[in-house]
């Protein structure tokens, strides 16, 4: 039975984003474990996939990784913009205990959270509420990093009034020499940010949907709704926002570098982001999966090695 067929006349079929090709994700996540390295022909000479075997190695390369950037453009005398997600969580701590190890002083970094959960007017949580996105960055990373933090004036938030300045504020911070990292982890729909695919169908060229720098309580795809139900609300989808503020393509797009994380595993053989991971690996560049752009940037995506595979189904 060709199950991207008999999805027509049902329930799946206004389901899935009208750009996606079915068969041609199937085709990235029926390749071997051992080849999820090799290198493909739109991905840029300094992007990297690199393994990770735990959750716990993955927490701490990625914390490494953001902290040696740090370091490095302070070092260099440069200032640095973090494009930053709330989550993965765990990196954060290992970031500032590196940045306390090296006695690295962060009032070269200028922060912006790239969302913010909202409703359809842009309207966020209070800052305190511990399911806002800002609550959580102030609680593991700014705060814990004490005299060495962030100055709060550099910390923006995807707030109704602040996300609309990012563009011309990163344009500024670049004018001035600055480096621009995203960091970013990859959502069930291939999303960065909260940037979904269906998006793409408002766009009639590539270019104007690299165009957009942000969206205003945006309407997020009822798989990522169950996503963050099921990693961040302890299953209770009724609790989940269905909108979001979201940074844009024309801000993750434009990045000096990339530190990317997935570490989507369930535990008992479960996982949900075996097929993200190998979709934004293999598909190639296309507005309806945005993280496929991700691999066309330098950089380094961490993975759990149990992601890769192979993507067949268990008897559990």
């Amino acid at each position: 039975m060709d199950f991207m067929t008999t999805s027509q006349g049902s329930l799946l079929e206004h389901f899935f984003p009208a750009g996606w090709d079915l068969r041609r994700i199937d085709d990235c996540c029926a390749v071997p474990p051992e080849r999820i390295g090799e290198r493909q022909p739109f991905w840029h000479r300094g992007f990297e996939p690199a393994g990770c075997g735990t959750t716990q190695d993955l927490d701490t390369k990625m914390g490494h990784e953001i902290a040696l950037q740090i370091r490095r453009t302070r070092e260099e005398g440069r200032k640095l913009a973090l494009i930053l997600p709330a989550g993965p969580m765990g990196m954060y701590k290992w970031a500032v205990y590196f940045l306390k190890e090296w006695g690295v002083d962060c009032r070269h970094v200028y922060g912006f959270n790239m969302d913010e959960w909202s409703d359809g007017e842009g309207r966020t949580l209070p800052p305190d509420h511990p399911g806002a996105f800002r609550f959580a960055m102030e609680q593991a990373f700014y705060g814990p990093l004490g005299e060495l933090t962030v100055p709060p004036e550099q910390r923006h938030f995807a707030t109704l009034d602040q996300l609309p300045s990012y563009p011309a504020k990163i344009a500024a911070l670049k004018a001035e020499g600055a480096e621009l990292i995203t960091i970013f982890g990859i959502g069930r729909m291939m999303h960065i940010a909260f940037w979904e695919p269906h998006f793409a169908a408002e766009y009639e060229t590539d270019e104007a949907w690299r165009a957009q720098a942000y969206r205003i309580g945006a309407q997020l795809h009822p798989l990522t709704v169950e996503q963050n139900a099921l990693t961040s609300f302890k299953s209770r989808t009724t609790l989940v926002p269905c909108r979001a503020n979201t940074i844009g393509p024309a801000l993750f797009l434009q990045s000096d570098r990339i530190i990317g994380g997935c570490d989507g595993a369930l535990g008992r053989g479960m996982q949900w982001q075996g097929l993200s991971l190998w979709v934004t690996l293999r598909y190639g560049p296309d507005r309806w999966i945005p993280s496929s752009f991700m691999p066309t940037l330098p950089g380094k995506l961490f993975y759990l090695d149990e992601l890769a595979g192979p993507l067949e189904p268990e008897v559990n």
